[in-house]
């Protein structure tokens, strides 16, 4: 028996993807962190965290493409989870924060919480 090895598959990296991840590590700094997190059927997100704490996201298909993403970006490093240090670096913009409130951010009235009863003697 003879062992063959199969020659790597290449993976396509979306260029729109590529493209606005090489423009935000360019503008936050020229070096930054990815934190590739599986969502499941979605595909990964990677949350871009640049030099200066600004933070960004893509979602891409799979775990191959959002490597080979990090592969392809000069400046850019993976890591699969939060650590102490890197979220010691993080810096969100008051934009970031309204912007991840949606619709609440824009909203002036709100409506009673549903369990307010419990806490109104507190």
């Amino acid at each position: 028996m003879s062992a063959t090895t199969a020659a790597p598959v290449a993976v396509k990296v979306p260029a729109e993807v590529e493209k606005s991840v090489a423009e935000f590590v360019a503008e936050h700094g020229g070096s930054g962190t990815a934190v590739l997190q599986y969502l499941g059927e979605q595909g990964v997100r990677i949350t871009l965290v640049g030099a200066d704490g600004i933070l960004g996201d893509r979602v891409v298909a799979d775990l191959a493409t959002a490597k080979a993403l990090v592969e392809r970006v000069d400046g850019l490093t993976a890591t699969d989870e939060w650590n102490r240090e890197l979220v010691s670096v993080v810096t969100p913009t008051a934009s970031h924060w309204k912007k991840m409130a949606g619709w609440v951010a824009h909203q002036t009235k709100f409506p009673k919480a549903r369990n307010w009863k419990l806490f109104a003697g507190a």
